[in-house]
């Protein structure tokens, strides 16, 4: 009877199914635990020298911000609103890059 398969490759390249599937599952608990402790992470972020603070944790919820009197001008509203702005998408862009940091490791095609 003729063995199916390649010669010489052993399954999976010389890794057998049921180490493929060890090895899955342990990667699958692993990015798990990983994506527990980013979410409970907070980023945080300033923008005008101060005037305006953001923390948002790692699931991206926004969940403090700090503006100091000084940045409040009735006259500028639009230059608080873009500080704001700036201030919310900089710590967002810390929670991605710790994000693809982290899951980085992992090199798995198409996930980040």
């Amino acid at each position: 009877m003729a063995k199916r398969g390649f010669p010489g490759m052993g399954g999976f390249g010389g890794m057998n199914i049921n180490q493929l599937m060890k090895e899955a599952k342990k990667m699958q608990a692993d990015m798990e635990k990983s994506q527990v402790e980013l979410a409970n992470k907070e980023f945080e972020a300033t923008t005008g020298g101060g005037a305006v603070y953001v923390k948002v944790t790692g699931n991206k919820e926004l969940k403090e911000i700090k503006i100091q009197k000084e940045a409040v001008d009735p006259e500028d509203v639009e230059m608080l609103q873009d500080l704001i702005l700036s201030c919310v998408n900089e710590a967002l862009r810390k929670v991605d890059s710790a994000t693809s940091q982290e899951f980085g490791k992992y090199n798995i095609p198409g996930l980040m």
